[in-house]
């Protein structure tokens, strides 16, 4: 019997069928003819609103649809009474403009000019880091893969963990091997500054911890041996709240977590709760310790006396990487962009309270933590064990993610060869930045919260613009996978390492 064959239904003169790149110019064209047609008497009704605590600001304000960013930029310096004008950026729906009203708004979002439209600003960083375009040199040394890069807090000195046992402190301003600290007898995976840069920890596949001196290239005593397991993380408490600057927290692969006197190299607590290896440490700028495990939980903790106060649970899988709010001046102390220097650790103390406290921004402090079952959460620790939201979208496990120092938006890097951008506040998706071509190991900020940076095993690094959330810059030029990164906390220099055994410092 042969089967019935339905005739084909002829489409409806309104719906006839346009292949997809017809389409796409004639869309094009539409929205060329939009943009043309432009009344310059035409206005809409605007009402501007703070990001940051919500309050309206002056009165409903009728915009010529042709008003430019910078343009409101000047009409908000005025309303607020800026003596210098402060650089500004706008959003509709959270979606930031670019351009101007007209097109941004109106053409490209279809918003009516009839109604009225509620313009959200936000103040962004006064100073412009330039984005890093050449490696200045190539520093040889490390005879393994480099584990770790990272900055002192005021930008002098870079430290490089490596796969040889060994720390390498180098001079910034001529570029070339200061120390080869030596004393671990495995893998040194782990390193962390004091805030006020006087000390280096490292942690390693031993299970001890070494203290410092990066100045004279020291080493501060005996390593530290308590834990059982390699070390997994190290956190110093930070400037403002202590300027003493004499504790950190370790955490370890046997599951506990450790606060250590520096001066006294005594363990003061040791915290054990999780029931699997610790994989994160982060401690928090209102004095809460933060860690992550492989029992799928985020524990929040009292740095004071160890109390636990309270357990985080949702994810699914193993806990990667944790991520606060606040990391970047918790990190970085007194010091910010202009590069000043302290007289003495009182001073230094002042200036990380005050800096904190101007820029921690409002509401509590939020935490990120990302894991191997391909999401992330955002939490408000200080206040509920509830996750604020729950960030889908990632295809492989999440490696790590990064706050901008401003708090406003978090990158996630993921073996799925994308960084997503979320923002800091709702968890809400904004954009995912392709480009690797294989998995993302770290990512990080420029510390004006305008450029990302990312390393991959596809041996680049990238910057990235987050204001038009396109590649700024690729930087290629190492040999193999680049297993870690850092930007300078005064933005001028970026360090990338991996498993070529070469550090690479890049400038502008």
């Amino acid at each position: 019997m042969k089967h019935l064959r339905e005739e084909p239904v002829a489409p409806t003169p309104g719906e006839r069928y346009v292949k997809p790149k017809i389409r796409k110019e004639q869309e094009k064209e539409s929205k060329r003819l939009a943009l043309a047609d432009i009344d310059p008497e035409k206005k809409v009704v605007a009402q501007l609103k703070s990001d940051e605590n919500d309050q309206v600001l002056g009165p409903l304000l009728n915009l010529p649809v042709g008003s430019t960013v910078n343009q409101l930029a000047e009409i908000v310096n005025q309303l607020l009474g800026n003596e210098d004008p402060l650089p500004y950026s706008f959003f509709v729906d959270s979606q930031e403009l670019s351009s101007t009203i007209h097109e941004d708004i109106i053409v490209n979002q279809g918003k009516s000019s009839e109604e009225m439209i509620t313009i959200c600003y936000r103040p962004q960083a006064v100073f412009k880091v330039r984005t890093v375009t050449r490696c200045s040199s190539s520093l040889n040394g490390h005879t393994e893969a480099v584990l770790v890069v990272s900055f002192s807090p005021d930008g002098a000195m870079l430290a490089t963990g490596s796969g040889d046992t060994t720390i390498r402190i180098w001079d910034l301003n001529t570029e070339t091997p200061k120390h080869t600290l030596t004393g671990h007898t495995n893998w040194v995976q782990i390193l962390a500054w004091s805030p006020d840069a006087k000390f280096l920890t490292s942690g390693s596949m031993d299970k001890t911890i070494r203290i410092w001196d990066p100045k004279a290239g020291k080493a501060l005593g005996d390593g530290l041996k308590s834990h059982t397991q390699l070390i997994t993380g190290i956190a110093w408490e930070p400037l403002h709240l202590n300027k003493n600057c004499n504790r950190f927290a370790t955490s370890s692969k046997d599951m506990s977590i450790k606060i250590w006197n520096a001066q006294t190299r005594q363990v003061l607590m040791t915290m054990t709760s999780h029931t699997g290896p610790v994989t994160c440490i982060k401690w928090g700028g209102t004095g809460l310790l933060y860690s992550a495990s492989r029992d799928k939980s985020v524990r929040v903790w009292d740095a004071k006396d160890g109390k636990l106060v309270r357990v985080l649970e949702g994810h699914g899988h193993w806990v990667n990487s944790l991520a606060v709010s606040s990391e970047f001046l918790v990190r970085t102390g007194g010091w910010d962009h202009t590069g000043k220097k302290f007289a003495s650790t009182e001073e230094a103390h002042e200036a990380a309270v005050e800096r904190y406290n101007k820029n921690k921004g409002e509401g509590p402090e939020r935490l990120a933590s990302c894991s191997d079952d391909f999401t992330i959460y955002l939490w408000n620790p200080e206040v509920s064990k509830k996750p604020v939201a729950r960030m889908t979208g990632h295809m492989q496990l999440v490696n790590h993610i990064s706050f901008a120092p401003d708090g406003r938006t978090l990158a996630s890097a993921s073996f799925d060869k994308s960084v997503k951008l979320w923002d800091g506040h709702t968890g809400k998706f904004i954009e995912t930045l392709r480009g690797h071509v294989g998995a993302v190991y770290q990512v990080t900020f420029s510390s004006d919260s305008r450029q990302i940076l990312s390393c991959s095993r596809d041996s680049t690094c990238k910057v990235w613009d987050l204001k038009t959330r396109k590649l700024k810059m690729d930087l290629p030029g190492h040999a193999d996978e680049v297993f870690s990164v850092d930007w300078s906390p005064g933005g001028d220099k970026v360090a990338s390492g991996g498993k070529d055994r070469v550090v690479k410092i890049w400038k502008h």
